[in-house]
């Protein structure tokens, strides 16, 4: 099920880096069918595109990760809000696409999905940010979900 979570967060980060270089306005159904009807991806080496349709995706996956869309747009104004409060110095403007995304899936998860607990949301993050971000996304993604789970009351991971 981790494994699951985790290629649906990276599905997630995928579409939601999309929609910051698409810069109209996209509702989420026309992300998530633009997405789906245009790549495929392969879970063990995603990100490399294929010549075949017939690609082996769980439907609890594709939920996961359309759940994250679809909580990112609609929440994005109080998720962005949350994270300038946060970043101080940093707008999302000085700020990669691909850190921004993270940091909108790990926010969304820590405000809207009680039931992840923290840790779990912090560490997906940074493992993420590590694949995709730069080699300062790391760190720079820990220290502010972290300071997020704080203000809202979540439990941290063992430091």
């Amino acid at each position: 099920m981790s494994n699951n979570r985790r290629v649906g967060r990276e599905y997630a980060l995928k579409m939601l880096f999309a929609l910051q270089i698409d810069k109209d306005q996209v509702e989420a159904e026309q992300l998530l069918d633009t997405f789906w009807n245009n790549f495929r991806f392969a879970d063990d080496i995603l990100g490399e595109p294929l010549e075949t349709t017939d690609v082996p995706l769980t439907t609890a996956t594709r939920l996961f990760a359309e759940s994250i869309v679809r909580g990112v747009v609609e929440f994005r104004a109080v998720i962005d809000k949350k994270i300038t409060e946060i970043a101080k110095n940093w707008s999302l403007a000085r700020m990669t696409a691909v850190d921004v995304s993270i940091l909108r899936i790990g926010t969304y998860e820590l405000l809207y999905q009680p039931a992840v607990p923290a840790a779990v949301v912090i560490d997906e993050a940074i493992e993420i940010a590590k694949r995709y971000g730069s080699k300062e996304s790391p760190a720079f993604i820990n220290g502010l979900l972290d300071k997020i789970a704080k203000e809202t009351g979540q439990k941290q991971p063992a430091e």
